[in-house]
């Protein structure tokens, strides 16, 4: 279906945001990613925050967060040109940080982005996701809403384990892999009634 070593195109940030500094991970940042793949796509994947995308000396590289996405989605027969990528954080931590700051800070950059793009459906990945998203949840666990659709921004929302957590532990990747076979046919669903 496509290369599992697949560089997703990323999507630049809005002007004025390419510069944004609501946080202290501007002073450590080298850019903001604000999003990859399908800006298109009606299908918006969150993850906690970008990965590495270029190694020491600059080249492109596949980090393990989107290597184990690539394998679940590909096992899971979702073709990588149909979504779109985006984290709460947009900007790749180097250094320790004040993470619920930063995520406070950067909530309402993801908000515009999901009133811009209008997505059918949204899949969170790992619990940072999870309790981002539903601070007023005392179990905003993966543990917990998996298995299940919820509502955020009055789109679906379903999650799953992050990739890193499947990479850990392997045992993981089946649960991962019907998780996002779920997520294909909730989308199907949702496209179809659209129609």
């Amino acid at each position: 279906m496509d290369n599992p070593f697949e560089i997703l195109p990323e999507e630049s940030a809005p002007q004025g945001l390419q510069h944004c500094e609501r946080c202290e991970l501007s002073k450590q940042r080298t850019r903001v990613i604000w999003g990859e793949g399908n800006p298109d796509a009606s299908l918006l994947m969150i993850l906690d925050n970008p990965g590495a995308r270029e190694d020491r000396q600059g080249n492109s590289f596949l980090c393990g967060t989107r290597e184990t996405l690539r394998r679940g989605m590909r096992e899971a027969g979702l073709d990588t040109g149909s979504v779109y990528v985006t984290y709460l954080l947009k900007c790749s931590p180097i250094r320790a940080y004040n993470k619920p700051e930063a995520r406070k800070a950067c909530l309402p950059h993801l908000q515009m982005q999901l009133l811009e793009k209008r997505p059918l459906v949204l899949f969170g990945f790992g619990n940072i996701v999870a309790e981002a998203l539903f601070p007023w949840k005392e179990n905003a666990s993966v543990k917990e809403l998996r298995g299940s659709w919820h509502e955020f921004q009055g789109i679906p929302i379903g999650f799953t384990y992050h990739p890193l957590a499947v990479r850990r532990r392997p045992n993981l990747m089946k649960f991962f892999v019907n998780d996002l076979i779920a997520l294909k046919d909730k989308w199907n669903g949702v496209q179809r009634e659209g129609q």
